[in-house]
């Protein structure tokens, strides 16, 4: 049984957490499920709204679906929260999506 399995049943199972969600999020982004990618993400964004790994992902996986303006959205909001939160890093990482973004709007 894989990731996802896994991390459906634990779901399905009442277990139900921002970092589960964040979990099952990457894990279909990884495999180009762009909008399965998208849902679980959002909801782990409504449980946890400072969590700026999710904010990346979530931006990743709307630029995957070629959602590039809510992709941009996403990734300015999760740079504000990464940086709120002295989140450095992420902040940066999500600079870079965000310039590729831009790229792809301007086309």
């Amino acid at each position: 049984m894989g990731l996802i399995e896994n991390f459906e049943q634990m779901l399905a199972a009442g277990k139900d957490s921002a970092l589960l969600r964040y979990g099952l999020g990457n894990e279909y982004l990884k495999t180009e499920q762009f909008e399965l990618a998208i849902d679980h993400l959002r909801v782990a964004l409504e449980l946890d709204p400072s969590y700026s790994a999710a904010w990346k992902l979530f931006g990743k996986a709307l630029a995957g679906a070629e959602r590039h303006e809510d992709a941009v959205l996403a990734f300015e909001r999760g740079i504000e929260t990464a940086e709120a939160k002295g989140d450095v890093q992420a902040a940066k990482e999500m600079r870079v999506f965000l310039k590729r973004v831009h790229k792809a709007l301007l086309g």
